[in-house]
């Protein structure tokens, strides 16, 4: 019997998902929200499906131990090649996940062109391609893969020169093809959200899908009679597979609040023996 007032488990491949987990902690202040940043793995976006799989089996292990009563996947890469085995695997839990804005975007658009920023394996996965074939009937969609920027989020580099020329690079291409509604397909991408607005201008709608997530929580809480007593008062556990100064400064930046960072277990810092690990590709 799952408890009411058991956490809620939220992981990322690093620090992008406290876009997700600040959402969730604003509509429900009540619940106990323990988080994960899988930074020492970081990014995911160049890793096999196999690698990121094993990852995310690891972290759900742990946030269950921890008694989890929910699990959010508040990755898009994760989502897209890890999710159906964790379902398969965690039954016991109701495991909710990423997916990019595509269909309200589809929705928004006046030119009939939507552009998709994401990871390079978001943008190859069948995840996303059954989106724009289900939701994007008659819309042009420019999917966009955006190597590095996971990585100035990670460090804490949200307007350096740098950072605003990659996203030239990658929001041009898009512009150019007459998209008018950029989809943000990763969780780290809604920090770089000023910078994006200064690059792409006013006329462009960006749309990200952290808000949605929550309240897609909020409801799941509600059908499975798992939220807790409105009386209660929550607070927000933090773990990470890296723990330095610059991260742990990178992660208190984002979160805008005071916060314990802990290193998870040892046995949870690496990809266990009998599982190979690719080297990036």
């Amino acid at each position: 019997m799952i408890k009411q007032s058991a956490p809620i488990g939220v992981f990322d491949s690093g620090l992008g998902g406290i876009s997700v987990l600040r959402e969730i902690h604003r509509l429900l202040p009540a619940e106990q929200l323990i988080y994960i940043a899988d930074s020492g793995h970081a990014p995911y976006g160049s890793k096999s499906t196999e690698y990121i799989t094993q990852r995310c089996l690891q972290l759900s292990d742990f946030l269950l131990e921890q008694g989890a009563k929910m699990l959010v996947v508040a990755c898009n890469t994760a989502t897209a090649h890890a999710i159906d085995t964790m379902r398969e695997q965690k039954l016991s839990v109701p495991v909710i996940g990423m997916e990019p804005a595509v269909k309200p975007a589809a929705r928004l658009t006046q030119s009939g062109v939507i552009g998709v920023l994401a990871t390079q394996q978001t943008v190859k996965s069948q995840r996303l391609q059954r989106l724009i074939h289900d939701y994007a009937n008659g819309v042009k969609v420019v999917a966009q893969a955006c190597p590095g920027l996971v990585e100035h989020v990670e460090k804490g580099d949200f307007a350096s020169l740098e950072l605003k020329g990659l996203l030239a690079d990658y929001t041009t291409p898009l512009i150019k093809q007459g998209a008018d509604v950029i989809v943000l397909g990763c969780t780290h991408y809604p920090f770089l959200a000023a910078a994006l607005h200064e690059i792409v201008g006013p006329r462009i709608t960006i749309l990200e899908t952290s808000n949605a997530v929550a309240q897609h929580v909020s409801r799941l809480l509600i059908k499975h009679e798992l939220q807790t007593s409105a009386d209660q008062q929550g607070s927000v556990s933090f773990y990470s597979s890296k723990v330095d100064a610059v991260h742990r400064q990178s992660m208190q930046l984002l979160w805008q609040q005071s916060l314990e960072l802990d290193l998870l277990p040892s046995h949870y810092l690496t990809i266990p023996p009998q599982m190979p690990v690719p080297d990036p590709q």
